[in-house]
C-alpha cells in the first residue's frame, strides 16, 4: 500500500505548536527556531491547501480543519513512537550469542566472564562450545552453526575462532597465538623416577587432543620430541582423545603427559593442578581470533563484548608467561 503523506518534520511541528499554541515554545521543544516551525507548518497547510492556524495579533488558534486533524496526528506520533521503542527494546534484550571452542571455552573464557557479567549485567549472554569454530577445509560463517544455535531477528552472534586467520566478510581480531608446552600432573614430576628432563619422557603416556593437535595446526608430539631432541619415542603412540576436555582431565590425573595450550593451561598451572617440566614450545600455526559478522558489529553488546574481550587478551598477552 502506498501512502502519501507531508513530511514527518512538518507534522511533528504542527502537534508542538498546536499543543502549546505557540510557534516559539514548540521551537524551543523541537530545538530548531520559531521561523523553522513557522516554515514547517506552511508546507504542511500548502501539502493539504487548507490553513491549520488562524495567526492573531498575539496569539495562535487552531482552524476547524486543524481541530480535525491534531488527535489523529498524535495518535500517528505516538504509533512511531511506540514502533521504534519496540524495536530498541528487542535490540536491548536480545541474546549476544558467543560460539567458540570447547577447550577455549572452559579453560579461558569462562574463567574470566565473572568481570563481563559485573560490567555488563544488562547483556543475556549465551555461551556455545563447538568444534565448528577451529580451522577445518572451510571457514564457518553464521549460517554454519544453524544446527547448534536459533538466531531470532533480536539476537547477535559472535565467533571466537582457533584458525589461520585471513577471514574476510567479518571485523576480525587476532587476539593471541597458542604456543603449545608440555603439562602434566605435579605427582608425575615427583614420582620415582622423577620427570626431570626430556629424556625421561620415554618413561611417560603421550596423551593427543584430537580437536586440534592436526596436520592443520601443524603441532603435535613428533615435533615436541624432535625440538627436546629425544630420540626413539613413538609420537603417536598412547591414548588419543577426540574432545579436549578429556585429555585435560586426564592430564590432571596423572595419566600422561599432554601438550597443550599455553594460554589455557596458564591457570591450572598458577593454581599447582598442572606443571610445565620443560621450558620446551612447540610454534602453532593457528592463534585464536574474534570474528564479528558485519551485520552485528554496531550492535551495543557486541562492541561491549568486544572491548571486553580484546582487553582480556591484551592482558594474557602482556602477562607472565605460563
Amino acid at each position: 500500500m502506498t501512502f502519501r503523506l507531508p513530511p514527518l518534520n512538518a507534522l511533528r511541528a504542527f502537534e508542538a505548536a498546536a499543543r502549546h499554541m505557540s510557534f516559539k515554545n514548540a521551537a524551543q521543544e523541537l530545538s530548531v527556531t520559531p521561523t523553522a516551525v513557522s516554515h514547517q507548518i506552511k508546507l504542511l497547510e500548502e501539502f493539504l491547501e487548507v490553513p491549520l492556524f488562524n495567526r492573531l495579533t498575539r496569539a495562535l488558534e487552531l482552524t476547524p480543519q486543524g481541530e480535525a486533524m491534531l488527535p489523529k496526528v498524535r495518535e500517528g506520533l505516538a504509533c512511531f513512537a511506540a514502533a521504534v521503542e519496540t524495536t530498541r527494546h528487542q535490540v536491548n534484550t536480545g541474546r549476544l550469542v558467543v560460539v567458540l571452542p570447547p577447550s577455549f571455552a572452559t579453560r579461558w573464557l569462562v574463567p574470566r566472564l565473572r568481570s563481563f557479567a559485573l560490567a555488563q549485567p544488562s547483556i543475556n549472554l549465551h555461551v556455545i562450545r563447538s568444534n565448528k569454530a577451529i580451522d577445518g577445509d572451510q571457514v564457518s560463517g553464521p549460517a554454519s552453526f544453524d544446527d547448534e544455535v536459533e538466531l531470532r531477528a533480536e539476537d547477535a552472534m559472535v565467533v571466537i575462532r582457533f584458525g589461520r586467520g585471513g577471514y574476510t566478510g567479518f571485523q576480525v581480531d587476532r587476539m593471541f597465538g597458542s604456543d603449545y608446552i608440555a603439562v602434566c600432573s605435579p605427582k608425575l614430576v615427583a614420582e620415582d623416577p622423577p620427570l626431570r628432563v626430556p629424556e625421561d619422557m620415554r618413561r611417560q603416556v603421550l596423551l593427543h587432543d584430537e580437536t586440534v593437535h592436526s596436520a592443520r595446526a601443524g603441532s603435535g608430539w613428533d615435533e615436541w620430541l624432535k625440538l627436546a631432541g629425544v630420540q626413539g619415542v613413538d609420537g603417536q603412540a598412547g591414548p588419543h582423545f577426540s574432545d579436549s576436555g578429556m585429555a585435560y582431565v586426564a592430564a590432571l590425573d596423572g595419566l600422561g603427559v599432554a601438550l597443550a595450550s599455553k594460554p589455557l593451561v596458564a591457570n591450572a598451572i598458577a593454581q599447582g593442578r598442572l606443571v610445565a617440566p620443560f621450558d620446551i614450545a612447540v610454534s602453532q600455526n593457528f592463534a585464536y581470533y574474534l570474528l564479528v559478522p558485519d551485520v552485528w558489529a554496531h550492535r551495543p553488546a557486541v562492541q561491549a563484548f568486544r572491548t571486553w574481550l580484546l582487553d582480556e587478551a591484551r592482558a594474557e598477552e602482556s602477562g607472565p608467561a605460563a
